[in-house]
């Protein structure tokens, strides 16, 4: 693992456990060169997945840009970091264990909404506008007037 302080390649691990989802390890490191430490996360990938996008472009599915899109959605809520990326997490794993070595981008933002629905309203509505395409102020009062039905009903 090279280290982030003086670029060396040589660094020893001083302690490692598993997170509290179980589904990634912590390990802590000091580099042997310049004595800096730093922690690593360890997780699983069980396979290569690419995300088919609008006009057929392919890209890889990439973790950090799930967990991100679903920070910025989450922005000034009362919801934890540890929670999106159990959230990412657990979307990862629906998408790698598929048994599918492709996914469509609206596949895979239908997912993330369904688990927004059930974390914040409000982050819900902010994916949305985004997931499809919200152009005018009536879109986010039409939307939210779908959640507030089902809330009610």
């Amino acid at each position: 693992m090279r280290c982030p302080f003086c670029a060396s390649d040589d660094s020893q691990v001083k302690d490692s456990r598993p997170t509290e989802d179980g589904h990634v390890i912590r390990r802590r490191r000091q580099c042997e060169t310049c004595g800096g430490r730093f922690t690593t996360f360890e997780r699983v990938q069980l396979r290569d997945v690419t995300v088919v996008k609008s006009g057929d472009r392919r890209e890889v599915f990439e973790r950090e840009k799930l967990e991100r899109s679903i920070t910025i959605a989450c922005r000034k809520r009362p919801v934890l970091q540890e929670t999106i990326a159990q959230l990412a997490s657990g979307i990862q794993r629906q998408v790698e264990t598929s048994g599918e070595n492709e996914i469509d981008a609206r596949v895979l933002g239908a997912k993330v909404m369904e688990a927004l629905k059930g974390l914040d309203s409000v982050a819900y509505i902010r994916f949305a506008s985004v997931y499809k395409d919200f152009a005018e102020p009536q879109d986010f009062e039409d939307f939210a007037g779908t959640i507030k039905d089902a809330a009610a009903g």
